[in-house]
């Protein structure tokens, strides 16, 4: 829950930063977040949800 809490904020927050920027205009944020919120419906939700997890663990493991 907590990982793909932050993935979602980290989703909103590149989504507002390309908005200002201007390389996604207003149409095209909402056929992104639409476009994520059909594909969490899917069959494929479960295994990009495992893939994000192996990612983020992945990730975690790693030491500097």
């Amino acid at each position: 829950m907590a990982i793909s809490l932050s993935v979602v904020v980290l989703m909103l927050v590149l989504l507002v930063v390309m908005m200002r920027n201007g390389s996604i205009k207003g149409g095209g944020a909402v056929v992104a977040i639409l476009f994520g919120f059909f594909l969490a419906s899917t069959g494929m939700a479960p295994g990009i949800n495992r893939f994000l997890n192996s990612l983020a663990s992945s990730i975690a493991q790693i030491k500097f």
